[in-house]
C-alpha cells in the first residue's frame, strides 16, 4: 500500500473529514547515471565555492536572494523558518466553482485524497457525493512541506483529487511575452469550414490508454538490445520541407484524405525499432563494399574485351588494304 505524504482534514464549512494525500500520478522517463567517457568511474556533483575552487560542505551553505545590480542579500535557514507559513494540518476549502471556469494552465499536480480510518468514510463519501450533485469542484489553499499550495478539489468516482495550482502572479500574460500571436490576421471561410472538417474527422472518444511515451519505450528498447550486444539500425532520414510556402487549402484537403485511415492515439505510424547483431555492422558493410568493387572491375574487364573486339577488325581491314597497296606497287615497277 501506498504511504500518505500528508495527512490532515479537508474542511468546508464547520464540517472537517480527516484525509491523507497520496500522488496520483507516477514518472516513467528513464533516468541515467553519469560515467567518464571510456570508463565505468561515475561522475558525481560537487559544491565548489567559484572563487577558491574548494568543495563546500552543505552545512556551510546559505542561500542569498539577488537583487538590481549583481548584489545579494544572504539569508540564513533559520531566517526563512521564521517566515513560513504556520504548520497547518488543514485544507481549507473557501470557494466552490464551476470546473469549466478554470483554465487547466493552473493546474500543476495531481494527488489522491483518501479518508483517514472509518470513521472519515461517512464525511468523506457525503462530501465526494454533494460535489458530483452540485456540479461543482473547491477551491482551497493548504502547506505542506513549509510551502503554501492553492489547490482544487474534484470528485472522480468515489475518490476526490487535489490538484495543485499556480497563483494568479506565477502564470504569465501570453499578449505580454509574445510578439508573434496573429490578433489581426484574416482567415477565409472555405479555409476554416475545411479546417473544422479535419478537426471533426480527427475527433475520437479520450481513451488515455492510446497514449504513450514511445521515446521512453524505444530508450528502454535500446538498452535492452545494448544487453543483448545488438545495436540499433538507424533509418535513412528523410529531407523535411522546413520553410515552404505550400497551398493551404490544398494542405488541409490532402489531410482530410489521410484522416479517412485515422487510428486514435499516438502511436499508429511509429515506425519500429529494427536491431540487429552489433559485430555484423561492420561485416555486412564490408561485403557490401567487396561486391561493389567486384561488380565495378568485372565491368571495366568487359568493357575493355567490346573495346577490344570492336579493334581488332578494324587492324585486320587496315593491314589488307595495306598489303594491296604494297602488291600494286610492286606490279607497277
Amino acid at each position: 500500500m501506498a504511504r500518505a505524504i500528508w495527512t490532515g482534514s479537508v474542511s468546508f464549512g464547520l464540517v472537517n473529514v480527516p484525509v491523507g494525500l497520496f500522488s496520483a500520478t507516477q514518472d516513467h522517463q528513464v533516468h541515467f547515471h553519469q560515467f567518464e567517457k571510456g570508463t565505468s568511474s561515475r561522475v558525481r556533483n560537487q559544491r565548489v565555492n567559484e572563487d577558491t575552487g574548494d568543495e563546500v560542505d552543505y552545512k556551510d551553505v546559505v542561500k542569498g536572494a539577488e537583487l538590481s545590480g549583481g548584489s545579494y542579500v544572504m539569508l540564513t535557514q533559520e531566517e526563512l523558518e521564521s517566515v513560513e507559513p504556520g504548520r497547518s494540518r488543514t485544507i481549507d476549502i473557501s470557494d466552490f466553482v464551476d470546473a469549466s471556469e478554470i483554465d487547466p494552465i493552473y493546474y500543476q499536480k495531481s494527488y489522491y485524497l483518501a479518508p483517514s480510518g472509518d470513521t472519515a468514510k461517512k464525511a468523506y463519501a457525503l462530501l465526494v457525493k454533494a460535489m458530483q450533485k452540485a456540479e461543482r469542484i473547491g477551491v482551497a489553499t493548504f502547506v505542506m512541506r513549509g510551502k503554501q499550495y492553492l489547490a482544487a478539489i474534484r470528485p472522480q468516482d468515489k475518490v476526490l483529487v487535489l490538484e495543485t495550482m499556480y497563483f494568479a502572479d506565477e502564470v504569465r500574460d501570453p499578449t505580454k511575452e509574445l510578439d508573434q500571436l496573429p490578433t489581426r490576421t484574416q482567415v477565409s471561410g472555405k479555409d476554416l469550414e475545411m479546417a473544422v472538417k479535419l478537426i471533426r474527422s480527427l475527433t475520437t472518444q479520450w481513451k488515455p490508454a492510446n497514449y504513450r511515451d514511445t521515446y521512453a519505450d524505444r530508450v528502454e528498447k535500446l538498452i535492452d538490445a545494448k544487453k543483448k550486444n545488438r545495436e540499433i539500425v538507424v533509418p535513412e532520414e528523410t529531407e523535411e520541407d522546413e520553410g515552404k510556402v505550400v497551398d493551404l487549402l490544398a494542405a488541409l484537403q490532402a489531410s482530410l484524405d489521410d484522416a479517412k485511415g485515422h487510428q486514435a492515439g499516438n502511436t499508429g505510424n511509429l515506425q519500429k525499432l529494427r536491431t540487429r547483431k552489433a559485430d555484423d555492422g561492420g561485416g555486412k558493410a564490408n561485403k557490401s563494399a567487396t561486391k561493389k568493387a567486384a561488380t565495378k572491375t568485372a565491368s571495366k574487364r568487359s568493357a575493355s574485351k567490346r573495346s577490344a573486339s570492336k579493334k581488332g577488325p578494324a587492324r585486320k581491314t587496315a593491314a589488307k588494304k595495306a598489303t594491296k597497296k604494297a602488291s600494286s606497287r610492286r606490279k607497277a615497277s
